[in-house]
């Protein structure tokens, strides 16, 4: 039943504070889709994610106009496709991206997730093909997401994968240059992916997922910040208490819209991700919110406390205000689509080694980072395996979303437009970590990982 009393209690943040819910995200099952013939399997994949997502912008639209809650996003999410192409007699699975983004036009999203492998422990020869297949498929389509899951605290890390997804992203931003490299902001490389993320570039439907479900994503760093305006140097219990209670507010908003929009999608209702998403927009940014905790910049000392303290309150409040609570839910820090963190990374305050400092305690790790196009593989693949060393020690999410801009340096901007926004080229370590990446093999699990 709708509490109409918490709609009418959030529309002052939806007016004036960029409060939204940033996406509803429909998981759809595609194992039944498998075929030999890779066409064939195509056409299966159109067919099916046609049928089942056919009226999830339609729901989504009456929602937004009856409650008066925008909802920024429609999208999909699906089953690993390299589990899906594994029957497929065929040496590219481009054509079932292709049939992918063909129905992802046709139900009128703005993205499609799931050109996905997990490879944490090896690759099986379906794993390869997606691999290999990613460069292109990113070229020839415009909705596409892809992601591969290098890592796990239970597994280890697969550096032959961590290798190769080095090469990879230098072959995608090679073949969409003329895009300044786009095909990379849509492609991610992660560590303990999880199976109900409702945000792109990584959303992809686990194999222990039901046959179609329905998660939602919130937002909401506008709101926390006008909040936190209200406490100016009180101490930090009581800025824990203040971000709890914003955060309870914008969950129940994404409870009441994802239960609703589940009934009237006949699919069930998955969870709610607490992540605040930044957006370009001035007033909706994450790196506000730490500076006004009481930083100059976002980057300086203190920084990763204050991310700390930001990530824990807004599990808390979160955690809370919806019966089923997913995905990554915390503090998202991409460069790319936050302008306060766009600004610290130009003014050299908030740099790469710092990023990945943050990320030890926030959702998912160095995101929408443009480098200079000239970086080596190796030196892209050596990032990749310091953010999966993170996550596997610390049982977290983390992941790369890595743009090696090609013909551009260090000052230069790569501009993406819409939410993907614009990144300043940051500068990496001039040092080669060629010797290390090419070892290859497995980094073992850590101690931890043996809980049973």
């Amino acid at each position: 039943m709708l509490d109409f009393k918490d709609i009418l209690a959030t529309q002052d943040m939806i007016d004036k504070r960029h409060l939204d819910i940033r996406t509803i995200t429909m998981g759809i099952s595609l194992l039944d889709c498998a075929h030999e013939d890779v066409n064939v399997c195509a056409q299966r994949i159109y067919d099916k994610i046609t049928s089942r997502a056919a009226n999830l912008v339609k729901v989504g639209e009456e929602i937004e106009w009856e409650f008066g809650i925008p909802i920024v996003n429609k999208r999909i999410s699906v089953t690993p496709i390299a589990l899906v192409g594994n029957a497929c007699n065929t040496d590219s699975y481009v054509p079932l991206a292709i049939a992918m983004d063909k129905a992802a036009k046709e139900c009128g999203v703005n993205f499609i997730g799931g050109f996905s492998a997990l490879v944490q422990k090896g690759c099986t020869k379906g794993d390869w093909i997606l691999m290999d297949s990613i460069p292109e498929a990113m070229r020839c389509t415009e909705r596409v997401c892809s992601s591969v899951n290098v890592g796990s605290t239970k597994a280890g890390i697969n550096m032959d994968a961590v290798a190769k997804m080095g090469e990879i992203i230098k072959k995608t931003a090679k073949i969409t240059e003329d895009q300044d490299g786009l095909g990379c902001a849509k492609l991610v490389v992660f560590a303990n992916a999880v199976e109900d993320n409702p945000f792109m570039a990584g959303a992809f439907h686990g194999v222990g997922e039901p046959e179609c479900e329905l998660n939602v994503g919130v937002s909401g760093p506008g709101v926390v910040y006008h909040a936190l305006q209200k406490v100016k140097g009180q101490p930090f219990d009581v800025v824990a208490e203040t971000i709890k209670k914003t955060a309870f507010r914008v969950t129940r908003m994404g409870q009441i819209v994802g239960v609703e929009a589940g009934k009237r999608l006949g699919v069930p209702f998955g969870i709610v991700d607490l992540s605040l998403a930044p957006t370009p927009a001035v007033g909706d940014s994450v790196a506000r919110i730490l500076e006004e905790m009481g930083l100059e910049v976002c980057g300086t000392h203190g920084t990763t406390a204050a991310l700390a303290l930001l990530n824990d309150a807004v599990k808390k409040g979160g955690v809370m205000a919806s019966n089923h609570v997913g995905g990554l839910s915390g503090a998202f820090i991409p460069v790319s689509e936050d302008e306060g963190m766009i600004a610290a990374a130009e003014s050299g305050v908030l740099t790469l080694d710092k990023l990945e400092a943050m990320t030890c305690v926030c959702s998912v790790g160095l995101d929408m980072i443009a480098v200079p196009g000239d970086t080596d593989a190796s030196t892209i693949s050596a990032i990749i395996a310091d953010e999966a060393a993170i996550g596997m020690v610390n049982s977290k999410t983390t992941a790369v979303r890595i743009i090696p801009a090609p013909g551009k340096t260090v000052g230069d901007r790569v501009e993406m437009g819409g939410l993907l926004g614009s990144a300043p080229v940051m500068p990496v370590h001039p040092e080669s970590a060629k010797d290390f990446i090419a070892r290859g093999g497995r980094i073992p699990a850590p101690l931890q990982s043996l809980k049973n």
